[in-house]
Formats: C-alpha cells, sequence, structure tokens
C-alpha cells in the first residue's frame, strides 16, 4: 500500500454494494439508489451490486447477509425503511446483523441534517455498523437525505486517505491484503 504524501493512506477503491429498501420504486423512479451509485463511482469506488427491495425483514436480511457473506464487497450503503411508518423495517431487519453498531453515523447524520429540515431530522433512525469485515450505512429514502449522507458523512469514512479515522483499516480485504495505517481516536 502506498502512502500519500500528507503522512495518510492513499485512496483504495472499495466495492460498494446498492440498497434501495421500498415498496414503490423500481429501476426506473430509483432516484435515491441511482444517486449513491453515481456518487460511489465518481469517487472511484466500484459498484458491487445493487437491488431494490420491498420493506420486508426477512427479505432484507437475506439480502444484505449474502454481501456480508461476500468476501469481495467492503460495503453496503442502503436507503429507506427508517422512519416511523409500519412498513419502515430497515433497523430491526439489519442491527441483528451487526458484529458492531456505528452509533456515531446516526448522530452525525442527524445534526448535520438538523441544518437542512430542522427538527424534522429527529424521524430518521439512520444507524450504521460493522458485520463480518463489512460496514453497512442505512439513511432515508429520499434522495436529500442520500446526498446529505453520502456528501458530508460516508464518503470521507470510505476515503483511507480521510484523517485521522476512517473505516477502511477495518474492512475485510484491507486486514489481508494491504497495510493500510488505523487511527488512534479520543474516548
Amino acid at each position: 500500500m502506498t502512502k500519500s504524501t500528507h503522512g495518510g493512506n492513499a485512496f483504495v477503491p472499495l466495492n460498494i454494494a446498492v440498497l434501495t429498501v421500498s415498496d414503490t420504486r423500481d429501476e426506473s423512479n430509483d432516484t435515491s439508489g441511482q444517486l449513491l451509485v453515481e456518487r460511489l463511482t465518481s469517487a472511484g469506488h466500484n459498484l458491487a451490486a445493487k437491488k431494490i427491495v420491498i420493506d420486508d425483514v426477512y427479505q432484507l436480511r437475506a439480502i444484505v447477509s449474502q454481501w456480508i457473506a461476500d468476501k469481495n464487497i467492503q460495503a453496503v450503503v442502503a436507503t429507506g425503511g427508517t422512519g416511523f411508518t409500519a412498513r419502515d423495517n430497515t433497523p430491526e431487519a439489519l442491527h441483528p446483523l451487526f458484529d458492531k453498531s456505528v452509533e456515531g453515523f446516526g448522530e452525525v447524520f442527524r445534526a448535520v441534517s438538523l441544518t437542512e429540515i430542522g427538527t424534522s431530522t429527529m424521524q430518521s433512525r439512520a444507524f450504521a455498523g460493522v458485520a463480518n469485515g463489512t460496514v453497512i450505512f442505512c439513511m432515508p429514502g429520499s434522495t436529500g437525505a442520500c446526498r446529505t449522507a453520502w456528501d458530508k458523512v460516508i464518503s470521507d469514512q470510505l476515503d483511507a486517505s480521510h484523517r485521522p479515522c476512517n473505516f477502511v483499516p477495518h474492512l475485510k480485504f484491507t486486514t489481508q491484503d494491504t497495510n493500510i495505517e488505523q487511527c488512534e481516536t479520543r474516548g
């Protein structure tokens, strides 16, 4: 692994899967999933898979479990199913799959969103976790929420050159195939 000139690690392209959770969207109107694909490929990452699934706990778990088990997928970004309606089941479906939760993602996402949508952000149950060396970020289904999450939170955390910390050293391929420095955090 080459080091960048500013003392950090060089950018490492990741294989990222995109999941849209919706009972009404298909490929023709999945603007949130399309935005995430555009953002991750523009950043230099690879689209590993893309699916649209209805908001069903067991279908969500099945798809994400396959991606977690896939040695070639380092990250999953999921949009939808994080609200409070009866059909919003993404947290209930995916939390049991996590080895560790990333509480800070939901906190930071809601803090950033507060400046954009005000107190309505408290109705977002955005969350993240790590399972089998795969980081999973789950955000609301709106295109605006996906833009905010990717541009202001996720993109830095999936960039090995971001200092002082990012998730790349914790992902399944990095521990075996590369030499990426881990950060020291306060706390």
